[in-house]
């Protein structure tokens, strides 16, 4: 297996992974009060956008050339890093950091990088 495929495998079973805990919070969501509901369907509804968005960048890195591979690489390692952070958020029932835009790309927002 190449490079390319094992990370491949490694960014599905991390997406695996996820689906399980974003199922989990839903999951103790539905046991929980009304107004704690509308605070996970918040978390989950961001995390699933999260999800999908690495999901299609990973499905980009796949087909990529060799030469645009380093380029996605990244941007799927922003990605997951983002969704990372969500996850982390919505586990400890904090409000996550405020989006800029629904990109979610830190490279759109002011003062980050291009």
């Amino acid at each position: 297996m190449n490079r390319r495929d094992e990370f491949v495998e490694q960014m599905k079973a991390r997406l695996d992974e996820w689906n399980a805990e974003i199922e989990a919070l839903a999951a103790r969501a539905r046991k929980a009060g009304a107004e704690a509901q509308v605070r996970y369907h918040d978390d989950i509804e961001r995390l699933r956008r999260r999800r999908d968005e690495a999901r299609r960048r990973l499905e980009e890195l796949q087909f990529a050339s060799e030469a645009a591979w380093d380029s996605l690489q990244q941007g799927l390692d922003d990605a997951w890093e983002l969704m990372r952070k969500a996850l982390r958020d919505a586990q400890r029932h904090e409000p996550p950091p405020r989006d800029v835009d629904d990109d979610d790309d830190p490279r759109h927002s002011p003062g980050g990088s291009p």
